[in-house]
C-alpha cells in the first residue's frame, strides 16, 4: 500500500510541475520535428516534401559541408 501511495505522490508531483510550467509559459506540448530522421534515416513517411523545419536543416547541413571543403 505504502508503494502505491509513494507512486501516486511522485506522479501527482509531476502533473503539477506540468501545469506549473504551462500556466508560466502557455506553451502546449510539441513534437521535436526531427524523430527517425535524427538517426540518419532521410525519410519516415510518404510525404511529396518534408517539412520546413527539415528543409531548413538540410540547407544548414549542405551550408557547414561547403565551408569545410
Amino acid at each position: 500500500m505504502m508503494t502505491f501511495v509513494a507512486t501516486f505522490v511522485v506522479f501527482l508531483l509531476v502533473v503539477l510541475g506540468m501545469s506549473i510550467g504551462w500556466l508560466i509559459k502557455r506553451r502546449t506540448i510539441a513534437g521535436s520535428c526531427g524523430g527517425i530522421a535524427s538517426v540518419g534515416m532521410e525519410k519516415v513517411c510518404e510525404c511529396p516534401e518534408p517539412c520546413e523545419a527539415r528543409k531548413k536543416r538540410i540547407r544548414d547541413e549542405n551550408t557547414v559541408t561547403l565551408r569545410l571543403k
